[in-house]
């Protein structure tokens, strides 16, 4: 949590945003697994968190900005929530820890919110704060998902992308665990060891330095499924081990980091040339990412450099551009080449992809491979990215293609199909924009070269 002057400024400016009527944000509830007293792990909504920064449930958040109040609405613990769960300092208390200083028990929610009133509530994604909506402002539940107040919504992007000095300074935090987390992946990364046995060590690294992975982990010798999170194999000489994990710290911020090893640390000729192509993309990207350049732009670079990459070792043919206006390279890298990242990994995704990465000046593209870009919006100083170009070879696409005869005057399908067994190398860094460019976020980068990767393997 940070100091509580932090919250009351987010929150004076969010009102300043909104202008009028009432702003609710509601907090997360505890979300059973198998039966209502084995719950998963509590994870507090984000934006509660970023504006009110109390991570206990069932709590929410009311500014009247008509009449200049707020309060925050929550029922203090019983005997029985202090016998099984442990004391807490008061609701009273913790709200002055955050600047608030009018506290109200739920059932008096509904007098504070009615369809009355002009309320600006955020797209509910748990299907409980649906229906407290539902009950609230008297909606039928789906109604409640297409009324959300797309004002609030573009306020709080606006406000959340840029990231502020010490919200970096948590997003380092994160990093730092992240860094140790690849590192022991690749070290482990030996014939004979179970990815499971990978996963569960790493995941555990993260949850001994803070909350909890920040997603669930892709760790798979099978790196051509984007999001694989099937652990059953045993690591094989001459495979690849795809490993895409992050952290999320004590203050609930991320990292992101991607890095694909080959197993015991010795590359083929066809895996370093995939994995150069890849750092290539990785490589260059960092450098154009800058203020005043569009992410999009730095998108459609990274395939300019998979296009003409592949090109070179006979699996495409054809002019550059003509491919890139095509979406040729979309066969290999079918995903964006990053994402905003801060609270959450994928940053306000529950607020919606299009308001957070794109905007009147920057819209999505519709071809196949361009449209998976999340961000493509201009680069402003304190947004924080991932950047994560890959080359993939996916059997079911690649024979789908072919199938079609889709764009044969580029793709030499022959040569192509020799690599049906290679899997996938995805490099992923985590950037902060600055005013004259940018940085990696936690400053000490991963091994990323074959040389640094297969040494740190060897070293084990």
């Amino acid at each position: 949590m940070f100091a509580k002057e932090i919250y009351i400024q987010r929150r004076n400016e969010l009102k300043k945003l909104v202008h009028s009527g009432v702003i609710l944000l509601l907090g997360n509830g505890e979300a059973a697994m198998n039966y209502r007293g084995n719950t998963y792990s509590f994870r507090q909504d984000s934006s509660f968190l970023y504006y009110v920064g109390l991570d206990t449930p069932d709590l929410a958040y009311v500014l009247d900005i008509d009449n200049d109040k707020e309060y925050l609405i929550g029922d203090e613990l019983t005997i029985d929530d202090i016998i099984w769960m442990g004391n807490l300092p008061s609701l009273k208390e913790r709200a002055a820890a955050v600047g608030i200083e009018t506290v109200v028990p739920q059932a008096q929610l509904s007098k504070l919110i009615t369809p009355d009133h002009e309320v600006h509530y955020l797209k509910p994604y748990r299907y409980r704060n649906q229906l407290i909506l539902s009950e609230l402002l008297d909606k039928k539940t789906d109604a409640v998902l297409d009324r959300y107040s797309v004002k609030l919504t573009k306020a709080v992007v606006k406000m959340r992308l840029i990231k502020s000095p010490e919200e970096i300074v948590e997003l380092e935090k994160a990093g730092a665990t992240g860094y140790e987390m690849h590192l022991l992946a690749m070290k482990m990364c030996q014939p004979g060891t179970a990815e499971r046995e990978i996963a569960g060590i790493i995941e555990g690294l993260a949850i001994s330095k803070g909350n909890r992975v920040s997603f669930a982990t892709i760790l798979s010798m099978n790196g051509q499924t984007l999001h694989n999170h099937d652990h059953s194999g045993i690591l094989q000489t001459g495979r690849l081990m795809l490993c895409d994990a992050g952290a999320e710290n004590l203050n609930y911020y991320a990292s992101d980091f991607t890095r694909t090893t080959a197993v015991g640390g010795e590359y083929s000729q066809r895996q370093k040339d995939i994995h150069n192509i890849v750092l290539n993309a990785l490589n260059e990207s960092i450098v154009l990412a800058r203020p005043g350049i569009t992410y999009k732009s730095v998108h459609r670079n990274a395939y300019r450099i998979v296009f003409e990459g592949l090109r070179d070792l006979g699996l495409l043919k054809g002019d550059t551009e003509e491919a890139l206006q095509a979406g040729v390279p979309a066969l290999f890298m079918p995903h964006g080449l990053g994402h905003s990242m801060g609270l959450d990994v994928h940053d306000m995704e529950d607020l919606g992809e299009t308001f957070v990465g794109y905007d009147d000046e920057i819209q999505r593209d519709t071809l196949f491979g361009y449209r998976s870009l999340r961000f493509g919006k201009r680069l402003e100083a304190g947004h924080v990215l991932t950047v994560e170009p890959g080359i993939y070879f996916i059997p079911q696409l690649i024979e789908q293609w072919e199938k079609q005869k889709l764009h044969v005057d580029f793709i030499n399908y022959d040569e192509v199909k020799k690599y049906l067994d290679f899997g996938g190398i995805r490099l992923e860094d985590d950037i902060l924009i600055t005013p004259g460019g940018c940085r990696l976020v936690y400053e000490k980068r991963l091994p990323v070269t074959i040389e640094e990767i297969a040494r740190t393997v060897k070293s084990s």
